[in-house]
């Protein structure tokens, strides 16, 4: 192993040191777990925008917003998954989404166009 490559690995990254800022909370949190926790809460919260939207459309409605933040928060834990945590199960838990939300923005887009005001659900 080149000594770069052992540097590397006992070196810790910037990404896994505890944020400063949040210290004085009693927080300990790395940006990676920042990254984790904000993107499950974009995954999750994506359920909370299509309620609201199907509550206003009074049927059920899945805002284009809805992919927009599965995709995101899929990539912001899988991203979490991959780099921070190097777990795999976190990683084939977000694969699947990430790719089945890209396809469904896809063919809303196809679908309804850009402007989908415009267009009906």
């Amino acid at each position: 192993m080149s000594l770069l490559a052992v540097i590397a690995q006992q070196a810790p990254s910037v990404m896994d040191t505890p944020i400063p800022w949040l210290e004085w909370t009693g927080i300990h949190m790395s940006p990676w777990k920042l990254i984790g926790w904000v993107g499950a809460l974009m995954f999750g919260s994506r359920w909370l925008v299509q309620f609201i939207a199907s509550r206003r459309a009074r049927k059920p409605v899945i805002p284009r917003v809805f992919w927009y933040m599965s995709i995101v928060g899929s990539v912001m834990t899988l991203s979490y998954f991959v780099w921070g945590k190097n777990d795999s199960v976190g990683i084939l838990q977000n694969l699947f989404p990430m790719f089945t939300a890209s396809y469904s923005l896809w063919l809303d887009i196809k679908h309804r166009g850009w402007h989908r005001d415009k267009a009906s659900h």
